[in-house]
């Protein structure tokens, strides 16, 4: 399957070039099991034809996982062509299934209301300027429908300070809930150790939230 290709910012080249010297399995988010996020969605109790939205999903096999689980309307969002290709290919037939948006998450325009779940594992600790968190919350509220629920794993405070040679801001769940408002109750929380295919152990911040309004 091709993936549409959009003009490239520096952030998408940055990620474009990632994916084109790597294989999945060399970077350091990479996980053969997302066992987390797994349970977070089964707690969510969503409906087979539930809308679900992996932002930066890129080449996870988060997608694949929901598709064995019987879930319709998967769509994976990553700034980085590659990563989505990389991730279609692996599916191959499966993967005509699967909406494939490659676009930065602060341009990207949901339909309104679209989604019921969107999970991001390590994009927002990404976004250390405020305007462009402030502008991901808005995104986030423009494509999520009412109880619609949100899971979000970002880097703890004890968490990595750099990924992929970029600075992050590191969340605990005071932090994520701030960002995401009144709008939004926390129902879960996590904290959880990631080790990266190199061996190193990197500290993360899961939250599990319902819209509330």
């Amino acid at each position: 399957m091709k993936i549409p290709r959009i003009e490239m910012s520096d952030a998408a080249t940055h990620w474009q070039n990632v994916w084109t010297t790597k294989q999945p399995e060399e970077v350091s988010w990479h996980q053969d099991d997302p066992a987390l996020s797994l349970a977070m969605i089964r707690a969510a109790s969503l409906r087979r034809d539930a809308a679900i939205v992996d932002v930066g999903g890129g080449a996870s096999v988060l997608v694949d996982r929901l598709l064995e689980q019987g879930f319709v309307h998967v769509a994976v969002l990553d700034i980085a062509g590659a990563a989505l290709q990389t991730a279609a290919e692996r599916l191959g037939p499966l993967g005509d299934d699967v909406t494939w948006i490659e676009t930065s998450v602060l341009d990207w325009r949901p339909v309104p209301g679209l989604f019921d779940l969107w999970h991001d594992r390590a994009v927002l600790h990404f976004l250390t300027d405020p305007a462009d968190q402030a502008r991901y919350v808005e995104v986030m509220k423009r494509a999520l429908g009412p109880e619609a629920t949100v899971i979000i794993a970002a880097f703890a405070p004890d968490g990595p300070e750099k990924c992929s040679g970029l600075p992050v801001r590191r969340h605990d769940s005071a932090s994520l809930s701030a960002l995401l408002g009144a709008d939004f109750r926390l129902v879960e929380e996590a904290r959880a150790e990631h080790v990266t295919p190199g061996g190193a152990s990197q500290k993360f911040q899961w939250c599990r939230f319902v819209r509330v309004s």
